[in-house]
């Protein structure tokens, strides 16, 4: 891959040929990486800096870019640590629908670890070894389903949208609380005033807050979307 992205494209996937002159490297992308995601961690992606990331690994700025060139190109590095590979520790459980549910909870985690991740991630642009291995554990899990290659890569992207929604809503939330339950708190509020316009939602809120229950947003929408996969699975011909 040329053009724009090539930069990216050799820092993510290799090869990294020590320079023939200079002085002998003292540092590697995974370090430079890691300090990159401690400072995203503690204080957000607008805090990384070619500056603050050299300060912290004690090296001068221009040393830093023998390495990575720009900003741009150490974000991405600093998505792919962070994402790292798909944990294969343990081996896959269940069928598809088991082996799915795991790969969202396991990647809400990762976004919860790493809330700036919601902001490095959007729009098009080149995925690193450890990223891409996500999507390969998602497509291999929907195979022998008879849905297509399409199909399979279009599931990923719908659990990981489900994912990037609910990690938004804690983000808006903030550190003190709970997003659905702050956001029906200032719905029943309105609707205190105004429910006779809007009389099911008022009873639906109204049987949510006194028995069925709030704050599952995230299981009732990863179980919508597998109930969805599983009707087309049952549609297609093995």
């Amino acid at each position: 891959m040329g053009g724009e992205h090539a930069a990216v494209v050799r820092l993510l996937w290799g090869p990294h040929p020590e320079p023939a002159r200079g002085p002998r490297r003292t540092l590697d992308l995974g370090r430079i990486a890691r300090a990159a995601v401690e400072i995203a961690d503690r204080d957000g992606l607008a805090e990384v800096s070619m500056q603050r990331v050299a300060a912290q690994l004690g090296v001068t700025k221009m040393a830093l870019y023998r390495y990575v060139p720009g900003k741009a190109e150490l974000v991405a590095l600093m998505v792919d640590a962070a994402v790292g590979p798909y944990p294969t520790a343990q081996k896959a459980r269940g069928g598809w629908r088991e082996q799915l549910a795991d790969w969202a909870g396991e990647l809400l985690a990762v976004f919860r670890r790493h809330p700036w991740l919601l902001e490095a991630t959007i729009g098009p642009r080149v995925v690193g070894p450890g990223e891409l291995s996500w999507l390969e554990r998602a497509v291999s899990a929907l195979a022998g389903t008879g849905l297509s290659s399409a199909e399979r890569m279009d599931a990923a992207g719908l659990l990981a949208g489900h994912v990037r929604t609910i990690n938004l809503q804690v983000r808006a939330a903030g550190p003190a609380g709970n997003p659905e339950s702050k956001h029906v708190a200032v719905l029943g509020d309105l609707l205190q005033e105004h429910g006779e316009r809007f009389p099911e939602l008022t009873a639906a809120l109204a049987s949510a807050t006194h028995g069925e229950g709030l704050d599952q947003g995230w299981e009732f929408g990863l179980q919508c979307i597998l109930d969805g996969l599983a009707v087309l699975v049952d549609q297609r011909p093995r």
